[in-house]
């Protein structure tokens, strides 16, 4: 159970969790909160479908660079050094962007924003997965990842709040600038949280080259891959979620709220759940139940006509399964990769799906017009998701793993499931 590690966890690993789960839950309030101003902005500055899916996939570019980066980063200078620099970066990049002025000063400050997404999540996953056992591994990083629901939470009661007190066009501005609340985070990490042991061990100068070597290739690729059909998935659906309630639903904020309140409720269990079963059923198993019951669950929500109520219901199972690949993501790749490249592993692998993932909000923006928006979403979110099944499928087994030889072995059948004696990965 994770109340169990957490109770016999030692003061630095407590704090690790802490840290990771905060970074997370603030950088999801303040990348949720341009979905959710998105309406406003396409009504106030006459934007298309198009523009808005550009701001969106600007962004993600943006993200899989910084993410990448900051992964080598964390590997050569340590995991909080380059956490605090990512979530202070995204805090002050989002407060700017409540002063754009129109849509070319927002895409160069969304791009800002994207280079510390991305870094945050490289380095905190990284600490995270190195403070913790691999028994307790895919739970406590589910709950990590869980931290994005309660993010977008907050950011949707502000959503809510600003919208319902303020006039649009403030209510938008305040969102943004309320974004760089992440950076007292910053002053707690400066004092209260070190690199964990097994990454001093292990720490060394190895060239970032090393996961493209023959024994990591096929953990990179395929790695890289599944983190493009989760990624693809998620923001096809995420990104355009709101506009879809408010334009195609003709929801008011009030309901649009309530629709998005049901699925990110889903969400937050689906990452705890996800956690769970990554470390009973194996990482690779829990991606691929969950991404097959994505494809499911997409046209249900998307292209099946509903009332009101049915779509309202319909929301909780979407949440649910598409919060599930990401909550299994992380202590995935964390076992991929050895530790003096793990941030690097991570890191490109996340993020180069986020890159290529990038074209997914705007081509749904583009075919819009043409497809409709739900056929639009539907059509690239069910590509990706086909694709996370194929790429997870195509990776070694790792469940207890803190080695590719250890993956390697996994995939050959005989997986090593057996708790690790000190608790620790082994510094290699």
């Amino acid at each position: 159970m994770l109340l169990t590690w957490y109770r016999t966890a030692p003061t630095g690993a407590r704090r690790a969790f802490w840290a990771a789960f905060g970074g997370w839950a603030l950088e999801a309030a303040d990348a949720q909160v341009f979905g959710l101003v998105l309406p406003t902005l396409l009504a106030i500055w006459h934007l298309s479908d198009g523009q808005g899916g550009l701001l969106a996939s600007a962004t993600l570019v943006c993200t899989a660079v910084g993410g990448w980066c900051a992964g080598l980063a964390s590997d050569r200078w340590g995991r909080v050094a380059v956490l605090r620099v990512t979530v202070a970066w995204y805090a002050i990049a989002t407060c700017l962007a409540g002063f754009a002025g129109g849509f070319d000063s927002l895409l160069v400050l969304r791009c800002l924003q994207g280079f510390g997404f991305g870094g945050e999540w490289a380095a905190g996953a990284a600490l995270i997965s190195e403070y913790v056992g691999a028994r307790h591994r895919g739970r406590v990083l589910g709950a990590v990842q869980s931290g994005w629901a309660v993010g977008w939470a907050i950011a949707l009661a502000g959503y809510a709040l600003a919208f319902a007190t303020l006039p649009a066009a403030w209510s938008w501005r305040v969102m943004f600038w309320a974004g760089v609340a992440p950076a007292l985070l910053v002053v707690a990490l400066r004092r209260a949280l070190g690199d964990p042991p097994v990454y001093l061990q292990a720490r060394a100068r190895v060239s970032p080259l090393r996961i493209f070597r023959p024994d990591l290739l096929r953990a990179t690729v395929f790695g890289a891959l599944l983190g493009l059909g989760s990624h693809g998935g998620y923001y096809a659906l995420t990104t355009f979620l709101p506009t879809y309630l408010r334009t195609t639903r003709g929801l008011t904020v009030l309901g649009t709220t309530a629709y998005l309140t049901v699925f990110i409720t889903a969400s937050f269990f689906g990452y705890l759940v996800s956690g769970r079963l990554s470390d009973r059923i194996g990482r690779r198993t829990n991606v691929v139940v969950f991404a097959a019951l994505c494809l499911l669950s997409l046209p249900l929500y998307l292209l099946v006509p509903l009332d009101d109520l049915g779509a309202l219901l319909a929301s909780a199972p979407l949440g649910f399964f598409s919060a599930g690949i990401p909550g299994g993501l992380g202590s995935l790749f964390a076992e991929l990769f050895p530790t003096a490249v793990r941030g690097s592993g991570q890191g490109f692998c996340y993020n180069l799906g986020r890159l290529v993932a990038a074209a997914f909000p705007a081509l749904v923006g583009a075919l819009a017009p043409r497809l409709g928006l739900a056929s639009g979403i539907a059509l690239f979110a069910g590509v990706a998701y086909a694709l996370a099944v194929v790429a997870a499928l195509c990776l070694p087994g790792t469940r207890g793993c803190d080695d590719p030889a250890g993956a390697a072995e996994g995939a050959a059948g005989h997986p090593h499931t057996g708790p690790e004696p000190s608790g620790t990965p082994a510094p290699r």
